[in-house]
């Protein structure tokens, strides 16, 4: 891949140093947008029971969402990597807002899917663009600034089935509504972000003389995406794996209540929270490549493990995997965005979206072999997904290849 002239996703952070206020702004906005997303599968059977839904219905909801939310991301970024539209973002999240409205006030299965769908499309116009003001505002600190972003929409995720019990379950459909207020307050701080996004776009245009510096060989730049798509895809399918059925896997084997099992879900959720803000600062140090190598590589002997540890082991190892595996997700991304100068969007688009709708194939995978096999058949062939980190030595070195 040659090289160009730096386009607007390419040049320089802004010579004043990390934006704060930007960064934990679009980390805020990232957080209310996943905790609404996390709200749909939340009233499912809320939805089952008011609507006299299948599960085909309730799949074909799930999909829905999932080809508005996930397939759209790339083709977006890629839009948006060659034509920037600032205000992109506010706009999509007023998609989002119509979507949460229509879910409220739905009276039909189509309006239903109707709603799924304007949800995902939001959530699509919202990841590429704000990963790319995350590394606009990193001041060259891109690692930490893509964890800072990436642990908002972990905590949105982990928020929404809360705020859903509390909010809507045993109340009814139209308090989904609720759930608006968040939205407009997402729309409020992304005109601002926007703002600040238009200005800086435009300043950084008329500086950008520079050019990205040379760029390593087309055939180099493809295995390297290739690795990384396949170094993602298995820790996605672990993680989604280890996230779906934990509860099942410790109330099975060890006849847990399911409180009990939930406490046990939250800790490896908040370990995963604490490793993904974790491994972004480390790579800015340490050099991504070797966070990659030790997160994903490294996690394999206590995967491994898991499958046969007790009760107390099961909880101590699935904290260490969460923190280990987490780590990864931000240094991947940024290494991505590096080997491919100018098409922030786009990297972002498909290791946000499209490799997160992948793995969750991959996932209900393991749910049909759960099925057949039970659930600690799952975790014994998913112990094993860690090892494909042993490819991360295959990654060339990108730090200082563009200096």
């Amino acid at each position: 891949m040659s090289t160009s002239p730096s386009s607007p996703s390419t040049i320089s952070p802004a010579a004043s140093g990390t934006v704060m206020q930007i960064l934990f702004s679009v980390a805020f906005v990232h957080l209310l947008n996943d905790c609404v997303q996390a709200v749909l599968p939340s009233i499912y059977p809320l939805l089952k029971h008011e609507f006299n839904l299948t599960f085909t219905q309730v799949g074909m909801i799930t999909l829905t969402f999932q080809c508005t939310a996930s397939l759209l991301q790339p083709w977006i970024g890629l839009y948006t990597d060659k034509r920037p539209i600032p205000f992109l973002l506010p706009a999509g999240m007023c998609v989002t807002l119509v979507g949460v409205g229509l879910l409220a006030w739905a009276d039909s299965f189509a309006m239903l899917l109707t709603a799924a769908a304007m949800i995902g499309v939001g959530s699509s116009t919202f990841h590429p663009e704000a990963s790319r003001v995350a590394r606009l505002a990193s001041g060259g600190r891109f690692g930490f600034a893509q964890s800072l972003f990436q642990v908002g929409g972990n905590a949105g995720s982990a928020l929404g089935p809360l705020l859903a019990a509390a909010i809507v379950v045993g109340r009814g459909q139209g308090e989904i509504a609720w759930f608006m207020l968040l939205v407009l307050v997402a729309v409020a701080v992304l005109v601002g972000v926007s703002r600040w996004y238009s200005n800086h776009l435009t300043n950084m245009i008329k500086k950008a003389a520079q050019h990205a510096g040379p760029a390593l060989p087309r055939k180099k730049v493809i295995q390297a995406l290739v690795v990384l798509a396949l170094l993602v895809f298995s820790k996605y399918i672990y993680m989604a794996s280890l996230q779906t059925y934990y509860t099942f896997f410790l109330i099975e084997k060890f006849h847990l209540p399911v409180g009990t099992a939930q406490l046990y879900l939250f800790l490896f959720l908040a370990s995963v929270a604490a490793g993904t803000f974790a491994g972004g600062p480390i790579g800015d140090k340490i050099g991504r490549k070797r966070v990659i190598w030790f997160s994903i590589l490294g996690a394999a002997p206590f995967t491994i493990m898991l499958p046969y540890a007790n009760l107390f082991w099961t909880g101590v190892l699935s904290v260490v995997i969460g923190l280990v595996m987490s780590s990864a997700f931000s240094a991947i991304v940024v290494f991505a965005q590096e080997l491919v100068p100018g098409k922030v969007g786009l990297i972002s688009g498909i290791f946000f979206g499209l490799m997160f709708g992948i793995s969750g194939v991959g996932a209900a995978a393991m749910g049909h072999i759960a099925d057949i096999h039970g659930i600690d058949q799952v975790y014994r062939i998913a112990s094993f997904l860690p090892l494909l980190g042993i490819m991360a030595a295959l990654l060339p070195k990108v730090e200082g290849a563009r200096r």
